[in-house]
């Protein structure tokens, strides 16, 4: 395929890096090493597929943390409206949740990637499944392991889509980290992002109490503090909330060694409430019994007190109202990468160009989660992932010449 262009990952980045090649007159083929595209995009839209957030666009790019300035301008060329203006190109109406969520109607992935991929093969695009890329044969020349055997294919550009290191069994494995730092290109770590934490828990509170949800409570970390819900597991800490924090928690146990976060298990009340509930006289009732019927904290919530609050201070009512309302949880690791909704790490934009073509390997260019950003989960993993195959694919075809 010396006259055509290579994109190798079929996610989300890649199809958008595809399709944008393809608008620009270019001969495409993807390259996957999975049976089928999209499998984590699939079960990204498993329980409701988040494509994005309808907030303004200068809190959306402030999610991206260190590398919000980098993403800045792929964003603003691929905004949020632009994105659902996108799907409903291909029939997919969308609606804002009431969290500012952007989701499709019938709130599955299935439907847009199969509406997308009808497309994309309606403009000439060849997907190749089960191609494995193993690395590169000469400067120009890449290869795959297929079920036929090694292969090698020299297109006129390639655009990586290979994913971070998170969900390896459904292709996004890492395995590109070695084979392009073997190239001379600047690579951050990969790390564990929107993922889980390790606590210790005591063999009680982890026997009685794993999968319990902890609602309408509040996390802090430093000066950053969130309302929210998340989960006990066997081990420690996981969920929506917890996701939220991990890039300041994981970031904090490289530094120290463990992190801790606060939590807040009565947002809804203030400390001086809670004091007075506390002090209110019980009589024979157990402290157990006062917290059920004065401040509705009974379950897993009630749990973590006695797990964490030594006797001596639940018999002080201002002390233990501090507690109640900034109780100090230690995290001593992130879940394994494997875990992890999505990760960190990987290109750094330094190592390209304003087109995302790496300056250690010209025409190859990089996009999606193997670029050195992270984001919540909320519709910004997407969201970026999307503009930035769609800034490689200008990028390729600029490269090569001709429209974009």
């Amino acid at each position: 395929m010396a006259d055509g262009v290579a994109v190798v990952g079929a996610g989300p980045a890649g199809l958008m890096a595809a399709e944008t090649l393809l608008a620009a007159g270019h001969r495409v083929e993807v390259f996957d090493a999975m049976p089928s595209a999209g499998r984590k995009f699939l079960l990204a839209g498993k329980g409701g597929l988040n494509l994005t957030h309808a907030e303004g666009f200068e809190a959306f790019f402030g999610r991206y943390g260190a590398r919000a300035a980098a993403l800045e301008p792929l964003l603003r060329e691929f905004d949020a409206d632009a994105l659902r203006a996108w799907a409903k190109g291909l029939g997919i109406e969308t609606f804002v949740g009431s969290s500012g969520r952007v989701f499709p109607a019938e709130m599955k992935a299935a439907p847009l990637l199969r509406a997308w991929l009808h497309r994309l093969r309606g403009q000439g695009l060849v997907l190749h499944q089960r191609h494995r890329w193993l690395g590169f044969g000469d400067v120009a020349a890449l290869r795959f392991a297929t079920p036929q055997g090694e292969i090698e294919r020299r297109p006129r550009a390639t655009v990586f889509a290979l994913g971070g290191a998170s969900w390896p069994r459904l292709g996004s494995d890492g395995a590109w980290w070695p084979l392009l730092h073997a190239r001379g290109v600047e690579l951050a770590p990969l790390r564990p992002s929107n993922c889980g934490f390790d606590v210790g828990w005591s063999e009680h509170l982890a026997r009685r109490f794993a999968g319990a949800p902890l609602k309408s409570v509040a996390l802090r970390v430093g000066d950053w503090h969130q309302p929210g819900e998340f989960v006990v597991t066997a081990s420690g800490v996981e969920g929506s909330l917890v996701y939220a924090a991990s890039a300041r928690l994981r970031d904090a146990i490289e530094r120290d060694g463990s992190a801790v976060f606060e939590l807040d298990l009565l947002p809804a009340r203030d400390v001086d409430w809670v004091e007075r509930e506390l002090a209110h006289p019980r009589g024979p009732r157990s402290l157990a019994t006062h917290l059920k019927t004065r401040l509705h904290l009974s379950g897993v919530k009630a749990a973590l007190l006695w797990e964490l609050v030594p006797k001596a201070v639940q018999a002080d009512a201002t002390r233990f109202a501090a507690l109640i309302k900034a109780l100090p949880v230690r995290v001593t690791a992130p879940r394994p990468l494997a875990e992890a909704i999505s990760s960190a790490g990987g290109v750094r934009f330094e190592a390209l160009d304003q087109n995302l073509m790496l300056r250690a390997l010209p025409g190859v260019f990089c996009a999606g989660e193997m670029l050195d950003w992270e984001a919540p989960t909320g519709g910004y993993l997407l969201g970026a992932c999307f503009a930035t195959g769609r800034a490689a694919g200008r990028g390729a075809a600029r490269w090569l010449g001709g429209p974009t």
